[in-house]
């Protein structure tokens, strides 16, 4: 038994909105159960209509579980990882100057200390009052 007009109209209507990617009622997957919820009918209507379902089937031969948004977010994904792994690196790289900064200061340190010692006066560093 063939679906009436209106309920063909629905299901192309429907079929239009999920392939431009601008669903209304459902996630956007191309699947034929998101067609029968996006077009408010129920599963067994999309299957009565075979002329629709032959539609379907030219433009969508196997069904996408990932929608464009999900495409849209795996790719933001994608691109964050670069940047953390960019940062992780840079970060990797600050810590070994900062390192290297720490073992030339304490050399410095212990040069000036004894330096003093050496010219006799006090060896002690004044401390500086922290800052607000």
């Amino acid at each position: 038994m063939p679906v009436s007009a209106a309920t063909a109209a629905k299901l192309r209507e429907a079929m239009q909105r999920l392939l431009a990617g601008e669903p209304i009622r459902t996630d956007g997957a191309l699947t034929k159960e998101n067609l029968a919820r996006e077009a408010g009918v129920s599963h067994a209507t999309v299957h009565r209509a075979e002329d629709i379902l032959a539609e379907w089937d030219a433009k969508v031969p196997r069904q996408v579980r990932r929608t464009p948004g999900k495409v849209r977010r795996d790719e933001d994904i994608d691109t964050l990882r670069r940047q953390l792994r960019g940062a992780k690196q840079q970060i990797t790289e600050l810590n070994g100057k900062l390192d290297a900064l720490a073992t030339v200061t304490a050399n410095l340190y212990h040069e000036n200390f004894a330096l003093r010692r050496k010219l006799g006066q006090n060896p002690r560093i004044a401390v500086l009052p922290a800052a607000d």
